[in-house]
């Protein structure tokens, strides 16, 4: 329960920790935009993010991955498998959390009580990790057969606009 009690204590400072993280995979105007402007309709992609964190730093408090972190990393995930990400670094922000409570709370966690709660929280981001890859290929499928509908229909237009073009055999 050490480490509990020190996420608690230290969840804004950690939370702001993490987002900041995150924001650094992003070209700096887009950073710096989205860490100052804190309004959903001005800036959805920082706000989701920041709210999603919120949700699963929560989550892996409590020890539970259930349907409300698949919906959290679902609302992340959309936004940054659209975004110019590789894989590794679209579904990477979940180990920024590993990071982000190594640097707030490194000399507590070193603590013989907090360290094998540590290494069993760890195992927790990493089990998000995985899960979060899995949320982003489905959102990459999703994105692919989005195209190939698109290229359909795109194909079919052509085509159709081909035959009324083409004078047919009946009118000579």
């Amino acid at each position: 329960m050490v480490l509990k009690d020190l996420l608690s204590k230290n969840e804004a400072a950690i939370l702001k920790r993490w987002f900041d993280l995150i924001l650094e995979t992003y070209p700096a105007d887009t950073a710096s935009l989205m860490k100052k402007d804190k309004d959903p309709f001005t800036n959805p992609v920082g706000s989701t993010i920041s709210r999603e964190i919120e949700i699963l730093f929560g989550k892996l408090c409590e020890g539970i991955q259930d349907e409300k972190c698949q919906s959290s990393l679902d609302s992340i995930l959309k936004i940054r498998s659209v975004q110019d990400f590789p894989p590794s670094k679209a579904v990477g922000f979940i180990f920024l959390l590993k990071r982000a409570i190594g640097e707030m709370l490194r000399d507590e966690i070193a603590k013989a009580p907090a360290i094998e709660e540590w290494l069993k929280f760890q195992s927790r981001i990493d089990d998000l990790a995985l899960q979060a890859f899995d949320v982003y290929m489905d959102c990459r499928e999703k994105i692919c057969d989005i195209r190939v509908k698109q290229a359909r229909i795109e194909k079919e237009m052509a085509f159709r606009m081909m035959e009324r073009m083409t004078p047919s055999k009946e009118k000579r």
